[in-house]
């Protein structure tokens, strides 16, 4: 399995317009984070989760290196526009067929509220050709690969995070219902969220992070998601224990 970190930055991204702090202003690569968003690449299969508003930088960037024109899924976490927003730009991956995109029922609905273009019965040329599918907190297969839904809370809206194999990418949470840590057995794999280390409303601090990470003990964690209150990465990843890293945008694990 290969995770390409497409962006590990929060809603707005880093550097956050008009802010000169030292982490906006860094000339450390590393500090800069578009919005969230990962490529799993398992048994020839891709598959994306979650479509930001930069995803057609990012995958300007990542064509770079290794050309692909076919996706096999988009697994979609919720529906905040920092990772929807992008959508509109899988077109390119459509143009062998309709891309399977998966979602939560609220999810969708929104998705169709939103780019309503995409899905009337009557279609003009050029647009983005999605199949939603609708999914619950229960596996599913996308290409014989088995995808399993994990139940976040999001401060008070519930959205999903996924493990595939023995890697599991949860963002965006605040806290983790006690019934799915089952799910989240021996990971060697864990991505999760660390915005900041102020408290939030809805997004975990770094403390959260660590303590979620020390509860579900997988083999290396990687936090993500991080906003310019995170801190300098190269001042932050010498306070980590040896098996929790920085993600930053472009890093292949």
């Amino acid at each position: 399995m290969k995770i390409s970190f497409l962006g590990t930055g929060t809603s707005t991204g880093n550097p956050e317009i008009g802010c000169r702090c030292e982490v906006c202003t860094s000339s450390d690569k590393r500090d800069d984070r578009l919005r969230a968003s990962v490529l799993v690449e398992i048994e020839g299969k891709r598959i994306l989760i979650d479509c930001g508003p930069d995803f057609r930088m990012q995958m300007l960037r990542t064509l770079e290196t290794e050309y692909f024109t076919q996706l096999d899924g988009v697994l979609l976490t919720h529906e905040h526009y920092d990772h929807v927003g992008g959508l509109d730009d899988l077109r390119t991956f459509c143009r062998n067929g309709a891309l399977e995109v998966y979602a939560e029922d609220d999810v969708a609905n929104a998705i169709r509220t939103r780019i309503s273009y995409v899905f009337k019965e009557h279609k003009y040329p050029g647009i983005p050709n999605l199949n939603l599918n609708e999914i619950r907190n229960e596996p599913f297969f996308i290409s014989g690969i088995k995808i399993i839904p994990v139940r976040l809370m999001h401060g008070q809206l519930p959205i999903l995070g996924y493990r595939i194999g023995n890697f599991a990418y949860l963002t965006d949470l605040k806290t983790i219902p006690e019934e799915e840590y089952a799910k989240l057995e021996n990971l060697d794999v864990l991505v999760i969220n660390a915005l900041r280390f102020e408290e939030h409303i809805s997004h975990q601090t770094v403390e959260n992070a660590l303590q979620q990470i020390e509860k579900i003990k997988p083999q290396q964690a990687y936090l993500t998601h991080m906003s310019h209150h995170f801190g300098l990465h190269a001042v932050m990843e010498k306070k980590l224990p040896d098996n929790i890293f920085i993600a930053y945008d472009g890093l292949v694990v």
